[in-house]
């Protein structure tokens, strides 16, 4: 008689606490749920929220897979970008979503140790669950997840790519975003890695801490500047750097005819994709950044209604592809069905109850 009492005197709590925030809620018709109630009342439950630190072509193209998780899987989730690329803002920002009840976060972290003790505080004292989405934090973490490129790879990739054009020997331009954002640096050790390898090609310079495109075309311009005629190669491993790339080389080569730089940049911006048709540069790797989106939310949402992240699964990658002339038309398809398949897999390989 006294645990039924308690139960409608919380429920009567509840409901009043309701009535005051929204002036227009209704009382449940029965006070126990079981079955499928009980499984809609969890599901209710979840308060998710996806965040960016700041703008940024990339976020964009992500926000795009959480708004069709929103639409295909019908689950509301909170969309907020910040102002800046440091961590203290991150924190304030995350904080003030938990405080309105957010219990699902899908985030970018700013940076790969000082994130995690953000983790620490709202998952294990909050019990949020978090993964991470384009990058990865420093083991050990509390986020469940990371849903990403392999950008190391992919950046290394993409370098002997650019090295075997070149015939294995010159010189290399390494243009780099924001040395801040983990993915950055991750980037810089598979160009260097992957250069280490041949020893007639080397890094003639490396150009950084580019946030707009503005500043790309600048610094790239600045380098073909101070090292004309003797640039044979170019990688820029970000999708600001790549958009200034293919917009100068395009200048570039309407006044040097006689000369070729290979390049071969990252992400699919249509200006991107246009300088490789025309030939302005060779190659790009595509990311799947709706998947980075649609696959973290998926996660959230699974572990909510009761599924647990299996032992030494983590990372998921979801893949990447180089775009030439050849499959410009096909890629977009190839990414589809990888993202397909990982959300079909992901009650298999990384999650259980």
């Amino acid at each position: 008689m006294k645990n039924v009492m308690k139960k409608a005197v919380a429920i009567l709590l509840a409901c009043i606490l309701i009535v005051g925030v929204t002036g227009c809620a209704k009382a449940p018709t029965k006070t126990e749920r079981t079955g499928e109630s009980a499984v809609n009342e969890s599901k209710s439950a979840l308060k998710m929220a996806w965040y960016a630190p700041a703008p940024h072509p990339y976020f964009d193209e992500v926000k795009k897979g959480v708004e069709q998780f929103i639409e295909k899987e019908g689950v509301d989730v909170t969309i907020q970008i910040g102002p800046d690329w440091t961590q203290a803002s991150e924190n304030e920002k995350v904080e003030a979503l938990i405080a309105q009840g957010i219990n699902a976060l899908s985030i970018y972290p700013c940076d790969a140790s000082g994130a995690n003790g953000l983790y620490d505080e709202i998952t294990k004292k909050m019990g949020v669950n978090v993964v991470n989405f384009g990058t990865d934090t420093s083991k050990p973490t509390a986020a469940s997840f990371a849903v990403g490129t392999d950008v190391k790879k992919a950046a290394y990739d993409a370098t002997e790519a650019v090295i075997k054009m070149m015939g294995e020997k010159g010189n290399l331009v390494n243009v780099l975003e924001v040395l801040e954002d983990p993915n950055t640096a991750l980037r810089k050790q598979g160009v260097e890695e992957a250069v280490a390898k041949y020893p007639n090609v080397k890094i003639i310079q490396e150009v950084a801490g580019i946030k707009t495109q503005e500043e790309a075309v600048s610094k790239i311009e600045s380098v073909l500047s101070a090292n004309a005629g003797k640039v044979n190669g170019m990688v820029c491993t970000g999708f600001v750097t790549t958009v200034g790339m293919s917009q100068i080389l395009s200048d570039y080569y309407a006044k040097n005819k006689d000369q070729k730089i290979y390049a071969i940049g990252i992400d699919t911006d249509p200006g991107v994709m246009k300088a490789i048709e025309s030939g302005i540069i060779d190659a790009t790797i595509a990311q799947n950044p709706l998947g980075h989106g649609y696959i973290s939310c998926m996660l959230l949402k699974l572990m909510n209604e009761g599924y647990k992240a299996k032992d030494g699964q983590y990372f998921i990658n979801s893949g990447n592809v180089l775009v030439t002339k050849e499959n410009m038309t096909s890629f977009e398809k190839d990414l589809e069905k990888v993202t397909d398949f990982i959300l079909l897999d992901l009650t298999k390989t990384y999650l259980s109850k």
